[in-house]
């Protein structure tokens, strides 16, 4: 069980803000954390990690990390932790970045052959690509074997195929060593495809906590699905009117009436919903 009731000032994008947060957090779940940039999403894995000071308490099963006279440092906390930026070694290979945090030979050959870099262990990170740069920074953070693994959009910058394979990695390895997953994401398809549990961020509180379905999955009367997109376009075929829509990392087409054209604009967020078969556009 991870308890977590901290605050601290931010500066955000609208000004000071009180990242505020008392939850708990059950032992082998993964827990998304969504929200607008600048809404204390980062900050908080970091607290969480022993990267930033904060007031309040942090307590991992019996154990205090943070309290009112004692800050563990981050060497001691029971963390892995993926970066957007890989953060490996440049002039270590890549069996020995994963010796480095601890000398498990076996665990490494077992990490690097579950991801499908073992032919690749003797490289150097420039010789990589950057999802295999993500996979060795993956491995790396589980060869402590953590209790808490801390993803901040680690797959962000990869191509949707590698987001999928990377994404079915992270969940492969979730179960196996049952480590409890907290993991910064903007992608829904990424959190529902991975989480138990999403946490929404706005202004630095917990505004919404619920399952990827409850949260992303919102539908009203006997509307079948409902999503927030971006219009990208509206394109002319014949007859007909098409809104190019883009939902997370999906881009999907709608059709959409002269009426409606009337009320919309290039960049503009709007909610797809399906009603028997018969998409709508709100804005």
């Amino acid at each position: 069980m991870v308890h977590i009731d901290i605050n601290k000032q931010l500066q955000g994008a609208s000004g000071e803000m009180q990242l505020l947060t008392n939850l708990h957090i059950k032992q082998g779940e993964f827990v998304a954390i969504s929200g607008k940039s600048g809404s204390g999403k980062t900050t908080l894995l970091r607290i969480l990690a022993g990267l930033e000071n904060a007031r309040g308490e942090i307590k991992v099963d019996n154990s205090i990390w943070l309290g009112n006279t004692l800050n563990l440092p981050p060497q001691k906390r029971e963390i892995g932790f993926v970066f957007q930026d890989y953060a490996l070694f440049p002039n270590m290979s890549v069996l020995e970045n994963l010796l480095f945090v601890q000398k498990d030979k076996e665990l490494a050959q077992h990490l690097l052959e579950v991801t499908e870099l073992t032919e690749l262990q003797h490289r150097l990170p420039n010789q990589l690509s950057g999802g295999q740069k993500q996979r060795v920074a993956l491995c790396r953070s589980l060869m402590s074997r953590p209790k808490i693994l801390l993803l901040d959009e680690p797959l962000s910058a990869l191509d949707p195929d590698m987001r999928t394979k990377l994404q079915n990695e992270i969940l492969a390895l979730h179960k196996e060593f049952e480590i409890t997953t907290l993991m910064v994401s903007h992608d829904p398809s990424e959190i529902y495809r991975l989480a138990s549990r999403v946490l929404v961020l706005d202004y630095g509180k917990i505004i919404n906590d619920g399952t990827p379905r409850e949260i992303f999955l919102k539908t009203t009367g006997s509307a079948k699905f409902s999503f927030d997109g971006e219009l990208l376009d509206i394109i002319k075929v014949d007859v007909i009117n098409i809104a190019i829509i883009s939902i997370g990392q999906q881009i999907v087409e709608v059709v959409v009436s002269d009426e409606e054209i009337k009320d919309l604009t290039i960049g503009q967020s709007l909610n797809l919903s399906t009603k028997a078969f018969n998409p709508m556009l709100r804005v």
